[in-house]
């Protein structure tokens, strides 16, 4: 699948529904009004970026002791799930975002990519966009939540009642994992390196995700496995790569971190790791400069590639 190109590093928010208009051309009617979220450089990927990594005599310091999964876009492409999860949650709770709209809030693919893209987390999404538009009317709160308490808890029921609909999506059993994940997991485990999962997701969700996905003995497998609920901040800050350096006992120089998007680049280089991105339709375009090696999925990644290639890393400094 070529890469997807954004026309705009501004975040157009779209309207209900229930607007034909606004299905058809989800920002038409607000050309004219845009927020930003913060920025990441967002520029076209190319196809396959590998670093070339020539043999050079190794040693402790430049071992790869630890590599490091994202789950959502990485292990599964699962921004759509997530979108039609919280569409879902929205029409349901009859969540209304300005209030005085005739239908349910709807987020569009293109809205969702440049949202998902840039702030980490289901919660800080709502927080923000509410934030932004105003809070919504609801089931919930009849007329817009004005606490703090009480904003929390609309978040909250928003976002559990999301996880269970996306949980059920992924037990249904049509979502497979991305393609060579699988066996570059096995690979790690077979060569006695540490393998980890760290997620900005709820552990719960995650949770399913992995046992459904890459099957109990896999997971229950893992040398370590963080979650968005372990951690106080969200990626990219580099709080659950550099916790997960610290529970597998290896030094973040020697983690190597796959990754699907920008913000996941920047919390894995934050902890002073380095990190290969094997990136969706939705992150194409984005600017992944800092990244040791670029491709489109795991299926023709080898072990004994991503150890050079974070050998040279190293030696290179």
């Amino acid at each position: 699948m070529p890469p997807t190109t954004m026309a705009s590093t501004s975040l157009f928010l779209p309207t209900t529904a229930g607007a034909a208009t606004a299905r058809r051309h989800p920002f038409s009617s607000l050309r004219t009004t845009h927020y930003q979220v913060p920025s990441t450089r967002l520029h076209r990927a190319p196809r396959l970026v590998v670093v070339s990594a020539a043999a050079s005599p190794a040693s402790p310091a430049s071992s790869l002791d630890a590599l490091i999964f994202d789950c959502d876009g990485v292990i599964l492409e699962s921004e759509n799930l997530h979108r039609q999860a919280y569409n879902d949650a929205f029409a349901h709770f009859g969540v209304r975002c300005p209030p005085a709209s005739a239908d349910p809030l709807y987020w569009d693919e293109a809205f969702y990519d440049e949202l998902q893209n840039r702030i980490g987390g289901g919660k800080p999404k709502m927080r923000w966009y509410f934030g932004e538009i105003g809070w919504p009317s609801s089931k919930i709160f009849e007329t817009p939540p004005s606490t703090d308490s009480d904003k929390e808890k609309l978040v909250d029921i928003i976002q559990d009642w999301k996880t269970e609909r996306y949980k059920e999506t992924i037990k249904s059993g049509t979502v497979e994992p991305r393609p060579g994940v699988l066996r570059l997991m096995d690979e790690v485990k077979g060569a006695g390196i540490k393998l980890a999962v760290c997620s900005a997701a709820t552990k719960s969700s995650v949770i399913m995700c992995l046992e459904n996905l890459i099957g109990l003995e896999r997971f229950n497998g893992l040398d370590c496995f963080l979650a968005g609920d372990d951690v106080k901040l969200k990626k990219p800050d580099p709080t659950i790569y550099i916790t997960a350096a610290e529970k597998l006992g290896v030094e973040s120089k020697n983690c190597l971190v796959v990754e699907d998007s920008v913000i996941g680049l920047l919390a894995a280089k934050g902890a002073g790791m380095s990190c290969i991105i094997t990136y969706t339709p939705s992150t194409a375009s984005q600017d992944f400069t800092d990244a040791i090696a670029t491709y489109p999925d795991l299926s023709n990644v080898r072990l004994e590639e991503l150890k050079l290639l974070l050998q040279k890393t190293l030696v290179t400094g």
